[in-house]
C-alpha cells in the first residue's frame, strides 16, 4: 500500500501548513506527540517556545531553522534536534527531528568529566600551596613544623599522583575496550601474586584472608596485567574499607553454565564482613568519581575511579562484573568471565 512521502521518511516527521495545522506526519512522530496530532494546530502539539519560535521563522520569513526538542521517550528522557525546511510557497514547513541524545550525553559526561577532575586535582593543590607559603614565611625556621607540613604535602602529591595514574589506566583502557584480548593466562597464579604483594597490608590492617581454589592453575583469555589490576583493586578495598577484626574471603570457581555470559565461565569473588553497603548506592558504585563516603574514602588515597577502571576491563574481556551487599553483613564483589569447560576447578 503507497504511503505518503512524510510517512516514507525514517525519522520522526511532521508537515505543517501555511495556516499553521499539521496537515500529516508519520509513525515516529505520532509516538512522540500522540496519535490524533493532524488537523490540530501546532502550538497545541509541539508546545515548547524555542521550537515553536523555530517554526514560526519558517513559516513566515520562509528560512530553515533549527531547535532542540526534550521528549520522553519509555520513560527515559531524549533529546531531539529539529529541522524546519520551507516546502515551495504555499506548502507549509517540513519539521524532522534527529535524536541527539547520546551526543547530548556524551558532551554531559565530558562536562562533568572536567568538572570531577578539576575538584579533585584542587583540593591537594590549594593544600601544597598553602604549606609552601607558610613554610616560606612563618614557619621558615620551625623544624618541627617543617617536618609536619613535608609529611602532609607528600601525602597530597602522592594522592595527586594516584588519581593522574588512574586517570591514564582509565584512558587506555576505554581505548582498548572494543579490543578483546587473544593470549591465554592462568588466573589462579595471577590473584595468588596479587595477595601476595597484599599480605602485608592486610595485616596492617587487621584484616584475615581466607583463600579457596587458587591451588591450581585456570587459564582465561585475558591480559594479564589489566586482569591483575581488576584483582588488586577488589582485595585492597575489600581489605580497606572492611575495618579491624574482618575477614576477606577470596574465592575461585567454575560455573559451566553461568547465566551472565550464556555458558561456561570463571568466576572469583572478594567477600568481606565489613560494614557492607545500602542498595540505593550499588548501580552507581561503578561510576567515575563516585564515593559512598567521600572523606573517608579521600583519607585512605582512593581517587573515585578504581572501580570505573575496574568496569571497563571486564567489559573488554567479554564479562559481568556482580555487587552484592547486605548492609551491617559485608559485600561480595564476583567477576565473571568467559571460560572453557577444559580447565575445571
Amino acid at each position: 500500500m503507497p504511503v505518503s512521502i512524510v510517512e516514507a521518511i525514517p525519522i520522526p516527521s511532521l508537515l505543517v501548513g501555511d495556516d499553521g495545522r499539521i496537515g500529516d506526519c508519520n509513525a515516529s512522530a505520532r509516538k512522540i506527540f500522540g496519535e490524533a496530532i493532524v488537523g490540530r494546530h501546532y502550538i497545541t502539539v509541539l508546545r515548547q517556545p524555542i521550537l515553536l519560535d523555530a517554526v514560526e521563522a519558517a513559516l513566515n520569513e520562509v528560512r530553515t531553522t533549527k531547535a532542540l526538542y526534550l521528549a520522553t521517550e519509555a520513560r527515559r528522557d531524549i533529546t531531539l534536534e529539529a529541522t524546519c525546511t520551507p516546502l515551495r510557497k504555499g506548502a507549509g514547513v517540513l519539521v524532522c527531528l534527529e535524536d541527539r541524545t547520546a551526543m547530548e550525553e556524551a558532551g554531559q559526561m565530558r562536562r562533568d568529566f572536567v568538572a570531577n577532575v578539576s575538584h579533585e586535582l584542587r583540593t591537594p593543590l590549594t593544600a601544597l600551596l598553602g604549606f609552601i607559603e607558610t613554610l616560606r614565611g612563618a614557619a621558615r625556621d620551625d623544624a618541627n613544623a617543617r617536618d609536619r607540613f613535608l609529611g602532609i604535602m607528600e601525602k597530597e602529591a602522592g594522592r595527586m599522583n594516584r588519581l593522574v595514574g588512574d586517570l591514564l589506566s582509565l584512558s587506555r583502557v576505554e581505548a582498548n575496550e572494543r579490543v578483546r584480548p587473544t593470549k591465554e593466562a592462568d588466573f589462579a597464579a595471577i590473584t595468588n601474586s596479587v595477595i601476595d604483594s597484599l599480605i602485608p597490608f592486610a595485616k596492617e590492617a587487621g584484616v584475615a584472608m581466607t583463600l579457596s581454589g587458587l591451588d591450581q592453575s585456570v587459564s582465561v583469555i585475558a591480559d594479564e596485567d589489566e586482569l591483575a589490576q581488576v584483582v588488586t583493586n577488589l582485595i585492597e578495598n575489600a581489605i580497606k574499607y572492611s575495618g579491624q577484626n574482618a575477614e576477606v574471603t577470596v574465592t575461585l570457581f567454575r560455573d559451566d553454565d553461568n547465566k551472565a555470559v550464556l555458558g561456561p565461565a570463571v568466576c572469583l569473588s572478594v567477600q568481606d564482613t565489613g560494614e557492607g553497603i545500602d542498595s540505593r548506592h550499588l548501580p552507581r558504585l561503578t561510576e567515575r568519581f563516585y564515593r559512598i563516603d567521600s572523606h573517608r574514602s579521600r583519607e585512605m588515597g582512593g581517587t573515585g575511579l578504581g572501580l570505573a577502571i575496574v568496569k571497563h576491563i571486564i567489559n573488554r574481556h567479554r564479562g559481568r562484573l556482580r555487587i552484592e551487599s547486605i548492609p551491617g553483613k559485608g559485600s561480595c564483589f564476583t567477576v565473571i568471565l568467559p571460560g572453557s569447560a577444559k580447565n575445571p576447578v
